[in-house]
């Protein structure tokens, strides 16, 4: 079950709902992944629309990696997405804002 007062997500991914969480960690790693200098700008290029279908990836790889699965971009790219690119990319704006949401305010 998933809980967005912890920051999960739920995708769909063959077949199978994975849980999808941004830790401290997974953060750091996609901020190097993404060559982020601040997790503000990290932000920023989410909200501004300026991310691409490689940033959405990257976002979904460190969610299941916080939310505990051992896997890399490559394991990802024959793997079918339930609802497709858009859902993915919805499961990833939601995963950055839960990430960053005050406890009390969501």
């Amino acid at each position: 079950m998933v809980n967005p007062h912890r920051g999960e997500v739920a995708l769909e991914i063959d077949g199978e709902c994975r849980v999808l969480k941004l830790t401290l960690g997974a953060l750091a790693e996609l901020e190097a992944e993404l060559r982020e200098d601040t997790l503000i700008a990290l932000v920023e290029r989410f909200e501004n629309g300026a991310c691409s279908s490689r940033d959405v990836l990257a976002l979904i790889v460190a969610g299941l990696r916080g939310g505990g699965a051992a896997v890399e971009a490559r394991d990802l790219l024959t793997a079918e997405i339930t609802g497709g690119p858009l859902a993915a990319a919805r499961a990833a704006a939601t995963l950055l804002a839960r990430a960053f949401l005050v406890p009390g305010e969501g």
